[in-house]
């Protein structure tokens, strides 16, 4: 039993730290009852003791089995999910009970990252001399880990690379999946350096019922929408998972790595692993983990491993990213740092979930303009009030109006934007009126998208996923 499992403590909530010690304790049961070696007994029960002392720094109370953390802990919980009755954010659960979505700043706390402030918006429009862009200036990407280390960095003349990445479980993406390619075409511009981008086909064969061909065909269409967001050939990879862990032995090397130094116990605590699942999933974090590490991409950055890493992610992402940040010293790497962005919510409400599924649920980038405006005007939530002289009245709510939603990631115009919710709030703006100030903002962007789209052909999706060096300067 090596020590990283007790110093991996640092990464688990107090939720996650309380699985962690209850199958600890029972492993420590069960050498006992077996008649294990001693040395074996009291290594184990050193790490036991070890996590509890951890559990009760966290929590402030004694680990007592079959009680889990109460709601008045001492530090604040910074993990995934809750089990009090909160908003539920991990990576394949999104859940709450507040119309208005979840409380991020709540997330924030519990997840342990830091809020992006105005100081910061702002730090970031100095060191790039561009204004900022509106999803930073909106609050969508609200919280971050260790910008201000990538900007004092680069300030110093020492670039850095973008990672995000892409789960390729339809054919047809929606527009809620734009929304971190969006953000890293900008990153990319403004800050001129390489992007990679992953396609993990691998992880939606493991988790959905699909077969190894169908993921790695949704990898080439979905690849074509993300080339149609107009990123630069000559700085931007996109990799399936299916096909270059088979060709980069550097990446395999990175992804052994991380996966001598997490855990099993540390994987269920942070994941929610039970043991009936597959042990492809339980070794998945570390494939999400490599790219997070420059000599990942030896033909990219010449073997360097030393190039920091920024990551622009919906915060669902976290749990993966908490666990490489937690894994990279240990193994001699840069903790990667990272932006994250509010979800996109569904056409229903931001307490329902988007599926590829309900092809009523969000607006499809293969939607027709006319299919954009029914689906809006039929199934967009409205803020507004049941009859047009109560709205006059008493106005609208634009914080839980899907449609105010919507233009807050799509608008570009501040002025316009905020005119429209005091007209909104105020009942000059009518339901009806602000529905039609969506679909004629989605409309062109969609056929827009959908003619660039047309324009990808076979060969400029193989030169995007073709392993190659890339414009960069360190």
């Amino acid at each position: 039993m090596s020590e990283c499992q007790a110093d991996a403590c640092e990464l688990l909530t107090p939720m996650e730290i309380y699985k962690t010690l209850t199958a600890q304790g029972n492993k420590v049961r069960a050498l006992k009852s077996e008649n294990a070696d001693k040395a074996d007994i009291d290594t184990a029960v050193q790490l036991l003791l070890k996590m509890k002392c951890e559990y009760k720094k966290l929590t402030g109370q004694d680990y007592k089995a079959g009680c889990p953390p109460t709601e008045d802990i001492t530090s604040p919980e910074n993990g995934p999910g809750s089990e009090d009755g909160d908003d539920v954010v991990d990576p394949w659960n999104v859940t709450t009970n507040n119309a208005k979505g979840v409380d991020y700043d709540k997330l924030i706390v519990r997840f342990g990252s830091s809020k992006i402030d105005k100081e910061l918006v702002d730090r970031i429009e100095k060191v790039t001399g561009q204004q900022a862009h509106r999803f930073l200036r909106r609050g969508i990407f609200f919280s971050h880990r260790d910008m201000h280390q990538v900007l004092d960095a680069y300030e110093k003349n020492k670039s850095f690379y973008l990672y995000t990445g892409r789960g390729p479980s339809s054919e047809a993406m929606h527009v809620g999946h734009l929304i971190p390619f969006i953000f890293t075409k900008w990153l990319q511009e403004v800050f001129n350096i390489p992007l990679v981008i992953q396609m993990t086909d691998d992880e939606k064969y493991l988790w959905k019922d699909l077969t190894l061909e169908e993921c790695h065909r949704y990898t080439v269409e979905n690849a074509r929408d993300i080339i149609a967001c107009g990123f630069d050939v000559n700085k931007t990879f996109i990799f399936s998972d299916l096909d270059y862990m088979g060709m980069s032995p550097s990446f395999y090397r990175n992804v052994v790595k991380v996966q001598k130094h997490v855990t099993f116990n540390q994987v269920k605590g942070i994941f929610g692993f039970t043991d009936s699942d597959c042990i492809g999933k339980i070794s998945f974090p570390a494939i999400q983990a490599a790219p997070s590490f420059s000599s990942s991409f030896p033909q990219i950055f010449n073997g360097r491993k030393d190039v920091p890493c920024l990551i622009p992610c919906a915060i669902d992402q976290d749990p993966y990213f908490r666990m490489t940040r937690d894994v990279a010293p240990r193994i001699g790497y840069i903790k990667p740092a990272l932006l994250h962005s509010t979800f996109f919510p569904a056409l229903q409400g931001a307490q329902t979930k988007m599926s590829a599924s309900d092809p009523n649920s969000s607006i499809f980038l293969t939607d027709t303009p006319k299919q954009i405006k029914n689906k809006i005007n039929k199934h967009a939530f409205s803020g507004g009030k049941d009859t047009i002289e109560e709205h006059r009245q008493f106005g609208g709510n634009a914080d839980v109006d899907v449609s105010f939603m919507y233009l807050t990631f799509f608008l570009d115009d501040d002025e316009q934007l905020e005119k429209i919710r005091q007209d909104y709030t105020s009942g000059a703006l009518l339901t009806g009126e602000l529905k039609k100030c969506l679909i004629e903002t989605l409309q062109p962007m969609i056929s827009a998208h959908q003619d660039r789209r047309k324009q990808v052909t076979d060969e400029i999706v193989q030169q995007f996923m073709t392993p190659r060096k890339l414009d960069f300067e360190y």
